[in-house]
């Protein structure tokens, strides 16, 4: 009963997972805790594997798709592999009820993040027209023959050095947060990886779902690693939970490419905001 029942979480997990390339996490922990009877430090675990396996499978799926950044993807999961591995370190330090109110907080801001800024973007493109001093909505650089390229290239330059140089910043910032979140959650980072990719990196939310799903696989080996001689994995419960996963998975990637960025920014968000005020409301119950 405790497979079907397994087997049955990890179909969802696997959709979400598969949709919105994260939050699948977000709900394997909960899932495993409340549903299964699993300890908070045995779930984080037993999801890292779950999460790394879908992961896996879903850049498998979208290897012949442009739905991968594969520079900003590599470079999250490369500069958050030692803080992924210091964040398990921590994880088996911290008491179970702060572990999981730490989880609620954090999957409520980021939904409340998601939501302001796709309200944001949404009223900048409503309003969207035309640059003042260039009627017919160009980039106001002078043609070329105007006789100013040489000093336009001159100048774009050390622009394209600094936008470079922030990028890289931002890379090596969002994953490093993101990296010791996996670790020290338990939950893959793909609620945080998705935020970071959109808000930060300025990807599309169909291209940040893809580049989540290979920055949760690098976090997710990162954090098994650390993890490899304090495992308390229940085979009998991850098995079924995680084969089933990677269909939802495949499944949830047809029905993401059937949707708008926006939807998927909404429903990314919503979930976010059910998942937080349940485990949250849990966990202040049992203290």
């Amino acid at each position: 009963m405790t497979g079907v029942l397994a087997g049955a979480l990890g179909l969802v997990v696997g959709l979400v997972i598969g949709t919105l390339g994260g939050g699948g996490g977000v709900l394997a922990v909960p899932a495993l805790v409340y549903a299964l009877g699993q300890d908070a430090r045995t779930a984080t675990t037993g999801s890292i594997v779950i999460v790394g396996i879908i992961s896996a499978a879903g850049v498998l799926a979208r290897l012949r798709g442009r739905t991968i950044d594969w520079r900003t993807g590599v470079g999250f999961g490369v500069v958050g592999v030692p803080t992924a591995w210091a964040g398990s370190l921590v994880n088996r330090a911290v008491p179970q009820p702060v572990l999981l109110l730490s989880f609620a907080a954090l999957t409520l801001l980021i939904a409340v993040l998601m939501l302001v800024r796709g309200s944001s973007s949404a009223r900048r493109t409503d309003g969207a027209g035309p640059s003042p001093g260039t009627p017919d909505g160009g980039s106001g650089v002078p043609a070329a023959g105007g006789g100013t390229s040489g000093a336009t290239a001159v100048l774009e330059a050390p622009t394209r050095r600094r936008a470079t140089v922030r990028r890289v910043a931002k890379i090596a910032g969002a994953g490093s947060v993101v990296g010791f979140l996996t670790g020290f959650l338990g939950v893959g980072g793909g609620f945080l990886v998705v935020p970071a990719l959109t808000m930060l990196m300025g990807l599309s939310m169909p291209a940040a779902i893809g580049t989540s799903l290979l920055v949760l696989t690098f976090n997710s080996i990162s954090s098994m690693g650390a993890r490899i001689g304090h495992l308390d994995l229940d085979w009998a419960v991850i098995g079924p939970f995680a084969a089933v996963a990677v269909l939802g998975a495949l499944g949830g990637k047809l029905v993401a490419d059937r949707m708008s960025g926006a939807a998927l920014n909404r429903a990314f968000a919503g979930l976010l905001v059910a998942v937080g005020l349940f485990v949250g409301v849990q966990s202040l119950l049992a203290l």
